[in-house]
């Protein structure tokens, strides 16, 4: 068995930041990510002794929909069973806070390589297709 640990909703802006640039590069900027951790509904953090390794959240309103964001998992930990640990409690979580005996959209978005994975929990892809826009954010004038 694995000795890693998991911890709910302590994920720090400066911890998501050092994960997010060991793996993905540049991280957005400290603000944003001080008030996502604030307005995240469910974070995970998963350590190795005291070595963060592994990281996502879930954002949603807890009625109809709940979306999973910034799955990460360093590198060296990659195909070890860490992401599939933290999926199972992303939808654990659904299941413990959703209606009874409705169905709850869960939704995410996936690099094509790693599609295979979420398969395996049975998600899908679908007809829709994702839009963006990185919209800028001016400061108001007074």
């Amino acid at each position: 068995m694995n000795k890693w640990t998991l911890k709910y909703n302590e994920l720090t802006a400066a911890e998501f930041t050092e994960l997010w640039e060991t793996v993905w590069g540049d991280a957005p900027n400290y603000e944003q990510i001080e008030l996502a951790m604030s307005n995240t509904l469910f974070r995970i953090s998963v350590y190795d002794g005291e070595q963060l390794i592994a990281m996502s959240r879930m954002i949603g309103d807890k009625g109809l929909c709940y979306n999973i964001k910034d799955v990460v998992v360093r590198p060296e930990y990659q195909g070890k069973g860490v992401g599939r640990m933290m999926i199972q409690e992303l939808l654990r979580f659904v299941g413990e806070n959703g209606i009874p005996n409705t169905e709850i959209f869960v939704e995410l978005c996936a690099m094509p390589d790693k599609i295979p994975f979420y398969e395996k929990f049975g998600f899908a892809a679908n007809e829709a297709q994702r839009l963006k826009i990185m919209y800028p954010v001016r400061e108001l004038l007074k």
